[in-house]
């Protein structure tokens, strides 16, 4: 058997931030449709940047987070320090998301031959950011860590609550559409999005497994006390 290399779960985190930001940049530019989870925040980047030019994606991302996050603290009766670290993850992936939104952005994109390579290498991309996320103890985004808690609180499965979950945000989606950009045009809730909720979960299920097949992952540090 193979031996595995040893991969910390702290890189395993920095790591997951800039491949997620990288897939999500060339699934933007794909222009197919964002994920269900993402494309809320995606339709007040497109809305809020037609007014104030300076108002980013990665600005929308943990803005959105932000107010998600005080959903959770709000349902769960509670503020944990956890909430705080996962807005230092949603911050630190909306600074990510918006450099590698400069870099693809000048990558040549040739027709439709080209919107679909750089969605399918947007969409396994963002599958390997959630898989190395997934092996790490460091708090996750809000829209991870939602699903979580409530699933913690509930007791209801964690997968029933995922995909409530993901049929909400594509609803909240679909609203914002019609609300910013009128009922005869569709904006980051296209076919992409559907693709993406019928493959998302079998993609990530394969990237994890490829991952832990070729590493050992271990945590460098003694910090998980501050992520309960």
């Amino acid at each position: 058997m193979k031996k595995r290399k040893m991969l910390s779960s702290e890189a395993a985190y920095i790591i997951g931030i800039i491949v997620l930001a990288l897939g999500t940049a060339f699934m933007e530019r794909a222009d197919f449709g964002m994920s269900m989870v993402v494309a809320p925040a995606y339709l007040f980047y497109l809305k809020l940047s037609q007014s104030f030019a300076w108002f980013s994606f990665g600005m929308a991302e943990y803005c959105f987070q932000a107010v998600l996050l005080v959903i959770i603290a709000l349902f769960m009766r509670r503020f944990k320090t956890m909430y705080l670290f996962s807005f230092v993850t949603a911050f630190l992936y909306g600074i990510i998301l918006d450099l590698m939104m400069g870099a693809v952005g000048r990558i040549t994109l040739e027709g439709m031959a080209g919107r679909i390579v750089f969605f399918l290498c947007g969409l396994v991309l963002c599958s390997f950011g959630v898989a190395l996320l997934f092996h790490t103890y460091i708090a996750p985004e809000a829209y991870e860590l939602m699903v979580k808690e409530i699933s913690a609180k509930t007791g209801e499965d964690i997968t029933k609550v995922k995909t409530i979950y993901d049929i909400c945000s594509c609803a909240l989606a679909v609203i914002l559409s019609f609300l910013f950009f009128g009922f005869g045009h569709f904006e980051g809730v296209k076919a992409g999005t559907i693709f993406c909720a019928l493959i998302n979960g079998w993609t990530i299920g394969k990237c994890s497994s490829l991952l832990e097949s070729l590493f050992d992952f271990r945590d460098a540090w003694d910090l998980k006390r501050y992520f309960a």
